[in-house]
């Protein structure tokens, strides 16, 4: 059912007689909350109400960490420093001549390229499976 510039997929077990009320039943699972969003955005379609962001969309701030942490495996893939990692991520502007063992960028850059590398060996299952708590040793 296209309705607010969304396709909205809905399952009846009956036609309902035009103007009469519909009830929604939602199962107390795994997946409950994001069946919530998208019923909440269902609800505010046919109120002719703004859907606000989609249910799966990532917030800005995670996904710039998620683009930069695959660059930085790219990087480090490549043999590169964590320090040429960082001037290719940061600019060499921001990274001091001295000091580079205690340098913030130097951490940030070892946490990104650590986290490109679980998201590579979870094969990016991290991306699709927001917020249900899964954790990654496989």
């Amino acid at each position: 059912m296209p309705l607010g510039g969304t396709k909205h997929r809905l399952w009846l077990s009956k036609l309902p007689a035009s103007g009469s009320a519909v009830v929604l039943d939602l199962p107390l699972d795994a997946d409950f909350e994001l069946r919530l969003q998208a019923a909440r955005r269902f609800w505010l379609a046919l109120e002719h109400r703004p859907l606000g962001t989609p249910p799966l969309a990532l917030p800005a701030l995670k996904r710039r960490r998620l683009i930069l942490a695959l660059r930085a495996l790219d990087g480090w893939q490549e043999g590169n420093s964590y320090r040429q990692i960082a001037q290719g991520l940061f600019g060499s502007h921001r990274i001091a001549e001295r000091g580079w063992k205690t340098d913030d960028l130097r951490s940030r850059t070892i946490r990104l390229v650590k986290l490109g590398r679980r998201l590579m060996r979870l094969r990016c299952r991290a991306l699709l499976h927001k917020g249900r708590g899964r954790d990654d040793r496989s």
